[in-house]
């Protein structure tokens, strides 16, 4: 019996090194079942030889503990450098924090090992306690720590959610131009708390048409009224919210001037030469992620699953779980910014991209504003615009969303019908602005002869062509006068108006379906 004190120290390392094995363990099975199975085996062995160290102090004991360690030290190296079949995409990645963490266990297992052999020909001679302490000590720091990061590694983010997410923390010193986007920083970092959150949505607020100022027709009742088999007005939504700080305990207020605002997320700015920093937390009850459009990311801050090569900690962008949390870092480089034809700022959109059809459908859309270098106020916005307006039109097509199950049983009268049903999928098919059908939205409110900058987007599937259209004022686009543009899924446009018609207008899409269907918005304009 050997007797050592480092046996604690070791066996909390051996928990670690399995516990963090365990995380990713998943993925390596999917995309190498070999390396996934051996795996299971360094998990299954550690666990045993944690328990081993805890009950019998040994001599195989120890040197299978060292072994082991040495074993999986070695494998470390060779699928950082040489590489392993199928998961080329460790190469170089020597820096990841879950590799790292792994392998600090390991060292802590074969150093105790070693320092076992020692205590036995050494130690043991020696009746000065504090000899013996610092081992116990060293097993504390190592467990608590092992916990710690594990956690941190498995919810995406280091612990309170404001610094660098796990698989991240080497981003804020990136190499951004060896990976091809040409940048230089400006020094700002512009952080963002956003959560995915579910609640109940309300397309029909105000209960009557808006544009009218009548009740419901024949024809909006299909999509507003609620009753035997129809949801009506009311769904259950997974919306980004803002947050004043990583404690995610306080909304950021939005303006009564922001409630047109809808179901959008919040507006993410940045300055060409910034780096945007978003920290994300998912309550909703399906896996979420974040997104961006224009702006330069690397693969740990894509968020969005599919097959590209990667493992591990670039990953952890893509299906934030639950509960979890994740930070992803973007940079702005010229590219991203306003082109020959822009103005002072170019318009993005960010959305969730885990199942992007039902993510989106659910609600998981917000805008970002990308301005000019030396063309901007403190916060991001454009300094040579007064006012800046947000629309999304979209058919939100209901029947896709995840949630659509639970709002037929809280929203619906029975007999519910089924899923398939022609009559059912229409009445699911909300066609908004930002959310709101048949002038619910509230009204934006502008005044004659501010510079007022629009930015529209567009999300769905092939009936989702729309022509934004304003009433009493024209805008330009590109330097174009009109006053009807076009858009597509996914597609974006700016349109810069200085309004000189006072008057209360109509905004809606010009597309005749969409118009009887409810796309369709006031804005008004005063003195």
């Amino acid at each position: 019996m050997l007797l050592s004190p480092a046996r604690f120290a070791a066996a909390g390392a051996a928990v670690v090194a399995a516990l963090v094995h365990g995380v990713v363990l998943e993925d390596h099975l999917q995309k190498a079942p070999y390396l996934g199975v051996a795996f299971v085996l360094y998990i299954l062995t550690c666990a045993v030889l944690a328990l081993l160290l805890v009950r019998r102090d040994s001599a195989w004991v120890w040197s299978a503990t060292g072994a082991l360690g040495l074993a999986a030290i070695g494998t470390y190296a060779l699928s950082r450098s040489a590489g392993l079949p199928q998961v080329r995409g460790d190469l170089g990645s020597w820096t990841d924090p879950a590799g790292l963490l792994a392998i600090s266990a390991e060292l802590t297992m074969t150093g105790a090992a070693a320092f076992a052999f020692w205590w036995h020909r050494y130690g043991q001679a020696s009746e000065r306690p504090t000899r013996a302490l610092a081992p116990w000590a060293a097993s504390a720091v190592v467990v608590a720590l092992g916990i710690a990061t594990v956690g941190a590694v498995t919810t995406g983010t280091a612990a309170g959610g404001a610094s660098a997410s796990s698989g991240m923390s080497m981003t804020d010193v990136t190499d951004w131009n060896s990976m091809g986007a040409a940048f230089s920083t400006n020094g700002t970092t512009r952080t963002y708390y956003i959560s995915a959150d579910e609640v109940t949505w309300n397309y029909a607020p105000l209960g009557y048409n808006g544009t009218t100022g009548q009740p419901f027709d024949e024809e909006a009742e299909t999509f507003v009224k609620s009753g035997p088999g129809r949801i009506g007005s009311k769904y259950y939504k997974c919306l980004y919210r803002g947050y004043t700080n990583d404690s995610f305990n306080m909304l950021v207020p939005r303006s009564a001037d922001d409630q047109y605002l809808g179901l959008l997320g919040p507006v993410i700015r940045g300055v060409v030469g910034d780096t945007i920093r978003v920290v994300f937390r998912n309550t909703c009850s399906i896996p979420t992620s974040v997104h961006p459009h224009g702006v330069f990311y690397t693969k740990n801050a894509e968020g969005a699953p599919y097959s590209d090569g990667t493992s591990g900690s670039d990953k952890y962008d893509d299906a934030v779980p639950t509960g979890g949390r994740h930070t992803y870092v973007w940079q702005v480089p010229e590219r991203a910014g306003p082109g020959p034809h822009d103005g002072t700022s170019v318009m993005w959109m960010y959305h969730s991209h885990t199942d992007e059809i039902g993510d989106t459908y659910a609600g998981l859309m917000g805008p970002m504003v990308i301005t000019k270098a030396g063309s901007a106020r403190a916060d991001g916005s454009p300094n040579d615009v007064d006012r800046e307006i947000f629309g999304l039109f979209s058919v939100m097509d209901e029947n896709k969303s995840p949630y659509l199950e639970r709002s037929l049983e809280a929203f619906a009268d029975q007999p519910y019908p089924d899923l398939d049903d022609e009559g059912f999928n229409e009445s699911n098919l909300m066609h908004s602005i930002n959310g709101y059908v048949y002038g619910s939205m509230p009204t934006v409110k502008l005044r004659r002869g501010q510079h007022v900058r629009w930015y529209e987007m567009s999300m769905g599937t092939e009936v989702d062509l729309h022509t934004p259209h304003w009433h009493g004022n024209t805008v330009t686009v590109g330097g174009m006068r009109m006053d009807v543009v076009n858009l597509l899924p996914a597609s974006m446009a700016v349109a810069d108006m200085v309004p000189d018609d006072i008057g209360t207008w109509l905004y809606h899409c010009h597309v005749n379906d969409h118009i009887s269907a409810g796309m369709m918005a006031r804005y008004q304009v005063t003195s």
